[in-house]
């Protein structure tokens, strides 16, 4: 009876622990409709984080909702795809226009590890990209500066009872989603980080749901990893 009681009293919160687990591993395998999902999550999210005093938490839903959005733009557009090698679109039959449109479909919402031919000695390509000097700089930056702004703010403008590692998860968050829109593989570092950080935190106030599921983001976000850094081996073997 007692557990009954709990789990309508938090079955918000259980729901939005089950969507998120469903995110992640649509992510790991890069497929598309992470990012639907990403987005009702991100909105169950914002009642559960403005409920228990998270601000930071609960505008970083928001902004999940907007970088979804963005993120689902961009991955339909590369889906899409330009031509090979730089070359000339060349218009199709209306045949064959449906045929190569159910071809990228089927791609699309399959996801998966996704290797494209450059057209090169059958050389292989991947969409996984390892960050360079200048965008990890510029996203530390980022990180460091959102974080300062939303640890001063939440300290002295709310009642959040954890204004420094609200901002800290918040600002790492930020920056990881922006890194998954780009398919950069060093987001999965970010993200076991900020992952570990939230767990301790949301489990040290009893939001024990969401602690479960941070628990999981990071050991599925060691997985990722481990996943997309297999395929940039093969790429380069």
């Amino acid at each position: 009876m007692l557990m009954i009681t709990w789990l309508s009293d938090n079955i918000v919160e259980v729901f939005g622990a089950v969507t998120g687990i469903a995110y992640v591993i649509l992510e790991i395998r890069r497929n598309i409709l992470l990012w639907p999902l990403g987005i009702l999550t991100s909105a169950v999210y914002i009642f559960v984080f403005g409920r228990n005093g998270f601000y930071a938490g609960m505008v970083l839903q928001g902004y999940y909702v907007a970088i979804s959005i963005y993120g689902w733009y961009a991955w339909g557009r590369e889906h899409a795809g330009d031509p090979p090698n730089g070359g000339e679109a060349v218009p199709l039959s209306g045949r064959a226009w449906c045929k190569e449109q159910g071809a990228r479909s089927k791609e699309r919402w399959e996801g998966g590890a996704e290797l494209r031919d450059n057209g090169e000695l059958g050389k292989k390509e991947t969409d996984v990209r390892k960050i360079d000097g200048k965008t990890a700089t510029i996203c530390l930056v980022m990180a460091l500066v959102l974080w300062g702004l939303l640890w001063f703010t939440l300290d002295n403008w709310t009642d959040s009872p954890v204004p420094l590692w609200d901002g800290l998860i918040t600002s790492l968050s930020v920056v990881a989603t922006w890194m998954l829109t780009k398919k950069i593989l060093e987001q999965w570092y970010v993200w076991i980080l900020a992952n570990t950080i939230a767990m301790i935190v949301y489990l040290a106030m009893g939001m024990y749901p969401t602690a479960v599921l941070f628990a999981v983001y990071t050991v599925m976000a060691v997985i990722g990893l481990r996943a997309w850094g297999r395929e940039q081996l093969r790429i380069k073997n």
